[in-house]
């Protein structure tokens, strides 16, 4: 079932990054279907959130997506190399976002593969998760309610042991907050 506008508008990032464990994301791009289930998040909590690109009120070309209406893609590279996939979460003007780290192919693993330049059943970080999806700074501001990228829940739900929660991966540079326990990954087998 295709989660609502309703999920992405709630006000807790947080407990969205964890929640979306488990739910199948979907792409359709170049005519090309794939599917995969989220097995790891970060949630970055807007203006009070040091490791934000939105710390501070920070609005630039790049990180003016994060003040849409939840429920849109947040698209950046990072490192002028990868392509990083957030969702945009919370009310119009709330930059929330929480960042897809890792994917596993449900549907259509050879496209994956074939766009990542390798056979891999899962990604290995969050570049490699929206190469694999087909996902580029082009798909910015896109409707997860739209034909081209959406999420589904397909009730899969998970105990509080089947899930790894800990700091965010190279925050180093937002002091305390670097340390939050805003990543959440499911463990291996789950």
């Amino acid at each position: 079932m295709l989660l609502p506008r309703s999920f992405y508008l709630r006000d807790d990032v947080v407990t969205i990054a964890r929640d979306l464990l488990g739910m199948t994301l979907h792409t359709c791009i170049g005519g090309e279907h794939v599917s995969a289930t989220i097995t790891e998040t970060e949630a970055y909590a807007g203006v009070g959130d040091r490791a934000s690109h939105a710390h501070g009120g920070r609005r630039t070309a790049r990180n003016a997506t994060m003040y849409a209406e939840g429920g849109c893609a947040y698209v950046y590279i990072c490192y002028g190399i990868h392509h990083l996939l957030n969702i945009v979460t919370h009310r119009q003007e709330v930059p929330h976002a929480v960042l897809i780290r890792g994917v596993r192919a449900i549907e259509g693993a050879e496209v994956m593969d074939r766009r990542r330049g390798r056979a891999a059943a899962a990604t290995d970080g969050p570049g490699t998760a929206a190469q694999a999806m087909g996902v580029r700074r082009a798909h910015d501001g896109e409707d997860l309610l739209g034909p081209t990228i959406w999420i589904d829940d397909d009730g899969l739900r998970y105990d509080a042991g089947a899930i790894a929660c800990g700091p965010r991966i190279g925050v180093g540079y937002a002091g305390p907050d670097a340390l939050l326990p805003y990543r959440f990954v499911l463990r291996k087998g789950s």
